[in-house]
């Protein structure tokens, strides 16, 4: 892929990282040469973001070397001398949203005058040296939360470039822009690889990879799997290096015996928009599990959100059983027949300092007792039954929720979202941090919902989530590509997901 002579400008081998049992990273391999845009994908899960700790001095390597220039990487503890050699630009911007430009790019290390104090003269005059020395065309003194989330970006990296690093991480940087953003960003990526900047592009968008890039390292499974340049791996071939081998029959999606096609509709929404997603079309019929694909910035997480109130669409409407379904009302949409399981149990989920009988039966307090009085009979009694039907591992009601292991306590979640005997089930990384065997507990509580007649909706970054789903609706920038019925093959799925099938 090089010639003898080239040494790489950044060269990580044989890194493992193990965070207790588990191993984050089993075998870390990454190249990159000067002056290249190299980019490195793989599924969630893995190893990239580890890899990349490992990459800007965040996290040590159990086992494994990273060298920048052919020298061993610096010291952990030598927080400068790292941000000479390497910075990550995040999805989420680092700057201080309420501080200029100025203020930013120098911040902690801003010129000074007499009596220490700030020289903002200097300040400005150095930024906008900054700025024009790479091109970036910003005005110094703006406030930095006024600018456009691509500006936000090329300020994160000219800040980068003024320590002296050469060598930038883009972690996701298109997530937030539109094509015309997009495109710019890529100018300007360019344009900096043209003066000596090389960059490590993550992306979720393998149509990104081809545009952008000329070397591409994949990593699955927390293993480095395959480096090559961009022009000799077709898309089929990145995707099934992403994926794995071809799947085999009995990793074919979930086929049911009989569909659901013919059953009450019960959920029905027309033209949802809002600043996540456009123009959505969905429906889910009682008995049927929906599934909802897509990368991180994709909208699908919002999307289903919206159904359990916690959004207010800026357009479209929703029905549920025929009726009109309220937005931004988690109590009307509970009310109304919706059951949630969210995204995250600790933020969301649980109330960490109330018990497991609490916690269970939180949505059905008004079906306990009379007068606005619970009855501690009733709600023992209902919490018990849902203890017994969910296979919470527990001491009891009583015993405090925080006491729960991660599995009992997502189980915990699924039985306050089924209390209420929803209509429509709407269920956000159900089985995210669990254990395997939980999971598999989590998923017969998906099943049984829908031998129920329960409508469900699901939204997960597993594709043994999905594997169970009557159908599964792909997101891509907010808008659906991609249907695939039950018997769809993984490489399928990924490719639409990644953006490989469709413009």
């Amino acid at each position: 892929m090089s010639s003898p002579d080239t040494t790489p400008l950044v060269q990580a081998r044989g890194i493992v990282k193990r965070y207790g049992p588990t191993v984050a990273l089993a075998d870390g391999r990454l190249t990159v040469l000067p002056g290249e845009s190299h980019a490195l994908v793989g599924r969630n899960g893995a190893g990239k973001s580890t890899l990349v700790a490992v990459l800007t001095g965040l996290q040590a390597p159990d086992e494994g070397e990273v060298r920048f220039d052919g020298e061993p990487a610096p010291a952990l503890s030598d927080r400068d001398a790292w941000r000479r050699k390497v910075a990550c630009v995040y999805q989420k911007p680092t700057v201080i949203p309420e501080l200029t430009v100025a203020e930013n790019l120098f911040i902690n290390r801003q010129p000074t005058g007499r009596g220490r104090l700030i020289s903002w003269r200097r300040l400005r005059k150095q930024a906008a040296d900054l700025l024009d020395t790479w091109d970036v065309h910003v005005d110094p003194e703006a406030r930095t939360c006024e600018l456009r989330v691509e500006d936000r970006q090329m300020v994160e990296i000219a800040r980068a470039l003024s320590f002296g690093a050469r060598f930038i991480v883009l972690d996701e940087p298109t997530a937030q822009l539109d094509n015309r953003e997009i495109e710019r960003l890529f100018t300007r990526m360019r344009a900096l690889q043209d003066s000596g900047v090389t960059f490590l592009f993550i992306s979720h968008h393998l149509q990104e990879v081809y545009e952008v890039c000329q070397t591409v390292t994949v990593l699955r499974d927390a293993r480095w799997i395959t480096t090559a340049p961009v022009a000799d791996l077709s898309r089929a071939a990145l995707v099934e290096a992403m994926a794995g081998e071809p799947v085999a029959e009995h990793e074919r999606g979930y086929v049911r015996e009989a569909d659901a096609v013919g059953t009450p509709l019960v959920l029905d929404a027309r033209g949802l928009t809002s600043e996540a997603y456009a123009d959505v079309d969905l429906t889910v019929r009682g008995g049927e599990v929906v599934g909802l694909a897509g990368s991180s910035g994709s909208g699908k997480i919002e999307l289903a959100e919206t159904f359990a109130g916690l959004h207010t669409p800026t357009g479209g409407t929703a029905e549920l059983d025929g009726r009109e379904l309220p937005f931004g009302d988690v109590r009307a949409s509970l009310r109304a027949g919706v059951g949630c399981v969210p995204r995250d149990r600790h933020e969301q989920g649980l109330v960490a300092g109330m018990t497991v009988g609490d916690n269970a039966t939180m949505s059905v307090l008004d079906r306990l007792g009379r007068f606005g009085f619970v009855s501690t009979d009733a709600k023992r009694g209902v919490a018990g039954e849902l203890i017994k039907r969910l296979g919470i591992h527990t001491e009891g009601p009583e015993q405090a929720v925080a006491d729960l292991s991660g599995g009992n306590a997502q189980k915990v979640v699924m039985a306050r979202a089924l209390a209420s005997d929803p209509h429509l089930l709407v269920l956000i990384n159900p089985t995210a941090g669990v254990d395997v065997k939980s999971k598999e507990s989590l998923l017969a509580r998906m099943d049984n919902a829908r031998e129920d007649g329960t409508a469900v909706l699901v939204v997960s970054d597993e594709l043994d989530d999905l594997r169970r789903c009557d159908r599964v609706l792909v997101l891509f920038h907010g808008h659906v590509v991609a249907e695939h019925p039950a018997g769809w093959r993984d490489h399928e799925l990924i490719a639409s997901i990644e953006g490989v099938d469709h413009g």
